[in-house]
This record gives structure tokens, C-alpha cells and sequence, in this order.
């Protein structure tokens, strides 16, 4: 055995298993459509967290198809791609707005979604503005970052707008990615002022680890971070809008048996792309304890020097 292999605690299965789906009809009928799915789906006790990407007659039948087969539906809210797409800073009042959308569908088609979630990414045109034209993009970051105002007003409409799912009877979701855990042991806002990230208060918050993100990185990214999470997300297997290079089924199984090790709550992005590559009958079967290798690992080391620049930054951009 070498030195690379993960001990400790041994691996369960998890107490609770999700996947994002992000497709429009007809695709996402056509996916629903395949028995095979949804069998195995309920083999999993796996939920589904939908991307809304509209609001048509055809999901709204794929919703309470699921709910007829006993498979939970969470509702990922999202925006059109000319207002951003995800939740961020800037785009608090379209989200909310498209939340008063949602809710009106929802009630219109006696939809019973479990939760809505919130999102925080930077705008998908300033992602792709940043590939295209990268010192530009981050320059403009940089200098929206020293209004700390901006963080404050989003931070207060975002508030407002979960009290209101809750009141409507939804539990509230949000997806984010890791270093925001570090900013909030830094006890800063740069990453949130820069990225557009949102540090506010959910019933559940899903920790994004994409080891897919981070290239020869990747393979550390769950263990680095997993210990902190209460929930998490990992990918990505394909589908939706990520343009980046997918994991193979070797890659999926090593982050989830490590997750297990460490979180109870995981949600895999994406269904469809789980179904494409074939995983999705594997996972049925599959071994959570088996023995797991993890080099190269993302040291500590890392994770501490990234808080202490996060607290360093934010407090020169006061």
C-alpha cells in the first residue's frame, strides 16, 4: 500500500445523494423519459436539483413526474445568460424578480419543489469576458472591489429575498465555492468584493469542489476541504455550461469515496452527464469503502497561506 492511500475513518454511504441537472426540454424530457434513470435514481435514494432555466409546460411535467416516482426536486435558480446567470452582487433585484417568476409558476403548477437555490458565481459574461480578455476583466475586478458598499447592499437584498422563499414554504440552498471558507475563517470580504461571491446564511450550503476545475491539482482539492463542509458538490461529469475537461469514472469514484470519509450530504454536477459517460448504474453498486488514493494532495500549507492573504488584502482594501 503507498503512501499516497487515504486511512482513518472508513467511508459510508451517504446520508444524503443529489445531482444537478442543467438542460432544457427537450433534452431534459428526453433524459426523464428513460425509465432506466429514474430506477435508478430510486435505487440511490437520490434527489434532483434542477437548473430553471424557464419556466415551461415540459418541466414542469418532469417535476411532478419525479415527485409521482418519490425522487425529491430542488429548484436551482437561474437567470437568463443577459443578466448574468448566476447570483452575484450586481444582479440582486433580477434574481429576485426571477424568484417572484418561479414562485408564480410554481404555484400556477402545483409544482412541489423542496428548496431553491441561490448560485454565487461571477456574471457568465464577465467569465467569459475574463477568458477572452483576462487583465482586462481582472483589472475591472480589482477596482469594483475597494466599494465595500456594494458588498453591503447586495448582502442586505440577498437577506431580504431568503426570508421570502422561506415564507413561501422552501427551505434555501446556496452553491459556493471554497474560498469562501477561507475568507470566513479570515474574517474578510475580499473574494466576495472581487468574485462576487456572497457570504449569507441558508438552510444548506453546498461547498463546490470541482476537481475537474483544477487540473493536476484536482486530486487534492476534496480531501483539502471536505472536513469543512457540511454539504458539497463535485464534478463535473458533463453537461450544463462548463466548458472544462470531464472526469472519468476512475476520478469520480476517488472523490466521492473521499468525501464520504468526511461529509454525509453530497450532490454530484451532473446527472445527464452521469447517465452520458454510464456512472449513474455503476454508482448503484457502488463500493463507498474501497480503498481510495489521493496524491497528490493540496497541503495545508495551501489553504493557510490562502486565508492569510485573503485577511491581509481585506483589510487594506478597507
Amino acid at each position: 500500500m503507498s503512501n499516497a492511500m487515504l486511512y482513518g475513518a472508513r467511508a459510508m454511504r451517504p446520508t444524503r445523494l443529489s445531482f444537478f441537472n442543467e438542460q432544457d426540454p427537450p433534452e431534459l424530457e428526453a433524459l426523464f423519459a428513460d425509465a432506466g434513470v429514474v430506477r435508478h435514481l430510486k435505487a440511490l435514494g437520490a434527489g434532483v436539483t434542477m437548473g430553471v432555466r424557464d419556466l415551461s409546460s415540459g418541466r414542469a411535467r418532469v417535476v411532478k413526474h419525479l415527485a409521482d416516482e418519490g425522487i425529491p426536486v430542488g429548484a436551482w435558480l437561474l437567470l437568463p445568460r443577459e443578466e448574468g446567470y448566476f447570483a452575484t452582487l450586481d444582479n440582486a433585484a433580477a434574481v429576485a424578480r426571477r424568484y417572484t417568476e418561479l414562485h408564480a409558476w410554481v404555484r400556477h403548477e402545483r409544482l412541489p419543489f423542496e428548496s431553491v437555490g441561490l448560485d454565487f458565481e461571477p456574471d457568465l459574461r464577465e467569465l467569459s469576458s475574463l477568458l477572452q480578455r483576462p487583465a482586462r476583466t481582472l483589472g475591472r475586478w480589482a477596482w469594483r472591489a475597494a466599494d465595500k458598499g456594494r458588498l453591503l447592499r447586495a448582502r442586505a437584498e440577498y437577506r431580504g429575498l431568503i426570508q421570502r422563499i422561506r415564507a413561501d414554504g422552501h427551505h434555501v440552498e446556496t452553491y459556493q465555492f471554497p474560498l469562501l471558507l477561507e475568507e470566513r475563517g479570515a474574517r474578510g470580504t475580499l473574494w466576495q468584493r472581487f468574485a462576487g461571491a456572497l457570504d449569507v446564511e441558508a438552510d444548506r450550503e453546498v461547498v463546490m469542489l470541482y476537481s475537474s476545475l483544477l487540473g493536476p491539482l484536482g486530486p487534492g482539492v476534496v480531501e483539502a476541504w471536505a472536513p469543512r463542509c457540511r454539504a458539497l458538490g463535485l464534478g463535473s461529469t458533463g453537461g450544463g455550461i462548463d466548458p472544462w475537461p470531464k472526469l472519468t469514472w476512475e476520478a469520480l469514484a476517488r472523490d466521492l469515496r473521499v468525501a464520504a470519509r468526511h461529509c454525509g450530504d453530497l450532490t454530484v454536477f451532473s446527472l445527464e452527464g452521469c447517465v452520458a459517460q454510464g456512472f449513474l448504474a455503476r454508482l448503484v453498486d457502488f463500493e463507498w469503502d474501497a480503498p481510495v488514493e489521493v496524491a497528490p494532495r493540496l497541503p495545508r500549507v495551501a489553504t493557510q497561506a490562502v486565508r492569510a492573504a485573503l485577511w491581509g488584502a481585506s483589510r487594506l482594501l478597507r
